[in-house]
């Protein structure tokens, strides 16, 4: 059985995915994270039509260097990288960041799944997955790939979320590590550290 503990030192990359209560749930747990901590790659469902603030929102709140992604871009510990609205964001060979404007997943571009999809393939093991907030089932594949790729696996405890259905929709798909509240999942990113939970 996994442990808290037992996931030190082995997480190089996080995936956190969240739709509906998603700013204020990032909110809670984003100001965690330092600038030696392990890069973070989000999708936030945002309207696709229009620019979306929340990088600038959230660098506001963060020690950690937070921007929106831009393809081909490498990646750097201690950022956190927002999907921009109306394209997918992958983690590709490298490792760097890619966009793509191939079509919907789940009604939504960006897809929580691609981004854990494709960071499972080139972090396997050592990615850390984390399902949040939200009122779609976007998430749910996407977490169940991490699993199978040997990565850690965490949902919100939906008795906690202002939108219950993502993460449980992540929970009933696949056996997840831990089901936790906003405060602990903050810890839990609070301790990591140079790509390391200390």
């Amino acid at each position: 059985m996994r442990t808290l503990d037992s996931m030190k030192g082995k997480v190089s990359a996080v995936v956190i995915g969240t739709s509906a209560g998603g700013v204020d749930a990032l909110s809670a747990v984003l100001p965690a994270l330092s600038r030696e901590s392990a890069p973070v790659f989000i999708v936030l469902h945002v309207p696709r039509e229009r620019p979306s603030l929340v990088a600038d929102l959230f660098q506001q709140k963060c020690s950690a260097r937070v921007c929106e992604a831009q393809d081909k871009d490498p990646i750097e510990a201690g950022t956190i990288y927002f999907a921009p609205p109306d394209y997918h964001l992958l983690v590709d060979e490298g490792p760097h960041l890619a966009l793509s404007a191939d079509e919907l997943v789940h009604f939504s571009r960006p897809s929580i799944d691609v981004l854990f999809e494709s960071a499972a393939e080139i972090y396997g093991a050592r990615l850390l997955g984390i399902v949040l907030t939200g009122a779609s089932e976007d998430g749910a594949a996407g977490l169940a790939a991490v699993h199978r790729a040997g990565g850690w696996t965490v949902a919100q405890d939906p008795a906690t979320a202002d939108a219950s259905i993502m993460a449980e929709a992540a929970i009933k798909r696949t056996p997840v590590d831990f089901v936790l509240t906003l405060e602990q999942i903050a810890n839990v990113l609070r301790t990591m550290a140079d790509g390391e939970l200390q």
